[in-house]
């Protein structure tokens, strides 16, 4: 298990030495030339119902992301390549994947009017973690 960057050698939450070596590792790389890597957003829509046409909207929010310098990470994207959604295990197998990277993301990208029960389990995840969420219309404006 991958240890909580946030905690001191005590063990104690210590946000401010974690800020400041985040600082300081991000001048280092500055100086050597080194680009930051685009950060992380998780792209939350609507798959089921509608799967093909939802699978189009999601690839084109993620171009969206990606036009805004940012990493889309969209399990609705390739899962349904070697999964099942249509079976209950497999799709319950695939949301708890999903959950997994949306916890690798620094922030939640909710697209459209529809909230499905996917994209609630989603959400109040990415709450839990205290990740910053945006919403966006079909048109890709924000809300």
């Amino acid at each position: 298990m991958k240890k909580d960057p946030t905690l001191n050698a005590s063990g104690c939450k210590d946000m401010t030495a974690y800020i400041a070596m985040q600082r300081a590792s991000r001048e280092e790389r500055r100086e050597a030339g080194i680009k930051p890597e685009p950060a992380k957003v998780y792209i939350c829509s609507p798959f089921a119902g509608d799967m093909e046409a939802n699978a189009e909207k999601a690839l084109k929010y993620c171009r969206f992301a990606l036009c805004k310098g940012k990493l889309p990470i969209a399990p609705h994207c390739y899962f349904p390549l070697f999964m099942d959604d249509t079976n209950p295990a497999e799709r319950e197998l695939g949301l708890s994947f999903g959950l997994r990277l949306l916890y690798e993301c620094r922030e939640l990208w909710i697209f459209g009017g529809r909230i499905s029960d996917g994209m609630k389990r989603e959400i109040l995840a990415a709450k839990w973690r205290q990740m910053r969420i945006r919403q966006f219309s079909e048109e890709l404006e924000e809300l």
